[in-house]
């Protein structure tokens, strides 16, 4: 049985010489794992990069009735980027937020909902000219709604990952979560859509990422350690 479907590329593994086993966000069948064939040969040039992360697709494939591994019968980019790829800035943060969501998503099952928010943050991401330097703030904010844990003021944040970050050191629990209030007005900023937060530079910026980063990984089973966080953080602090 084939179906057409959009999707979001999440990651790829190399698979044999020429393949890959690409990993995808589907607006029908939420994520799902498709062996792709030659896409790494030298001829046609270009392929791969149809599976960069965050790539929007149109997809035509195969679904089997067991699950598991299937094909892709037919693949085209739906939406080309104009200025992610020229910019060096916003590909680190999509570098990031692809790692982030790519371990946060494991479901196989439609929810129209996360697709539409991922597919259009997307899209009003690479539009935007200006003004996007919280982008990957508010991204992971709303996004975190969506997987059921999302937080509704600065101060749920920044106490659980205080307590947590102590919860061997009670006695000093406190004055963590006292270090950690000096954040929680711009998260609040930004959870209310206040059109111009007082975040003052970069460093505030890191600061407010690696807490909200925290927040997730006490959330989300198994999410790890970001590798992009460290060519992003680079980035935040220019």
């Amino acid at each position: 049985m084939l179906i057409k479907t959009r999707g979001i590329v999440l990651n790829y593994l190399k698979y044999r010489e020429t393949s890959i086993i690409a990993r995808v966000y589907t607006e029908r069948r939420g994520v799902q794992s498709y062996i792709v064939n030659g896409v790494r040969r030298a001829k046609p040039p270009g392929r791969i990069a149809l599976f960069q992360p965050f790539t929007l697709l149109d997809l035509v494939a195969y679904v089997s009735p067991r699950g598991g591994l299937t094909r892709l019968s037919e693949f085209r980019c739906a939406h080309p980027y104009r200025t992610i790829p020229y910019d060096f800035s916003k590909s680190s943060v999509l570098l990031f937020l692809s790692e982030v969501v790519g371990r946060s998503l494991r479901e196989e099952e439609e929810n129209p909902e996360l697709f539409a928010f991922l597919h259009d943050s997307l899209l009003a991401y690479d539009a935007q000219q200006e003004h996007y330097e919280n982008f990957a703030l508010l991204f992971l904010l709303h996004l975190a709604s969506y997987l059921g844990f999302g937080p509704e003021s600065g101060r749920e944040i920044t106490e659980q990952v205080a307590f947590a970050t102590d919860i061997n050191q009670s006695t000093t629990a406190r004055s963590t979560v006292l270090r950690f209030q000096e954040f929680e007005h711009h998260f609040d900023e930004l959870l209310s859509k206040t059109p111009s937060p007082t975040i003052p530079n970069g460093r505030v910026r890191r600061d407010l990422l690696n807490i909200l980063l925290r927040y997730y990984q006490l959330h989300v089973e198994g999410l790890g350690d970001i590798r992009s966080l460290d060519v992003l953080s680079d980035v935040l602090a220019e």
